[in-house]
């Protein structure tokens, strides 16, 4: 999977980070390793990891096969100084249970999956922690 979109990088601030992502099945398990240029610790990796992960869970249903692994190979990988406060305050912060993703298990086709076929069961989160994109 390639997430540049050639025609339109001279339009955009910046390159996109995360690019390529490769899906392998072994042991009828399927696994995503993600590829990014750059990476935001604060803002871009959590949501980067959450939107993988949920694209490798769909195409292991669609594709029959059981859930594997997801791997991420990151390049820059940084905190940007004007979010080292939040940063701080998160790392002070008792992790919470983790809560679990249920897909709608009739969904048999990608572009099929709606939003109304996931559901996110036992969620809980700290306050809001926010923080300005730097560009």
């Amino acid at each position: 999977l390639n997430a540049w979109n050639v025609r339109d990088l001279e339009n955009m601030s910046l390159s996109p980070c995360h690019f390529a992502a490769q899906f392998y099945v072994q042991d009828d398990r399927l696994s995503c390793m993600v590829y990014q240029r750059s990476v935001d610790v604060f803002l871009g990796l959590p949501f980067n990891i959450a939107s993988y992960a949920l694209l490798t869970m769909m195409l292991a249903q669609v594709c029959n096969k059981e859930l594997g692994d997801l791997i991420m190979s990151l390049g820059d990988t940084h905190i940007y100084s004007n979010h080292i406060e939040q940063v701080e305050e998160q790392l002070r912060r008792e992790p919470l249970q983790c809560p679990k993703v249920i897909l709608n298990k009739d969904v048999k086709d990608i572009d099929a999956f709606r939003y109304k076929d996931i559901t996110l069961v036992d969620y809980q989160s700290h306050g809001k922690l926010s923080a300005p994109i730097a560009v």
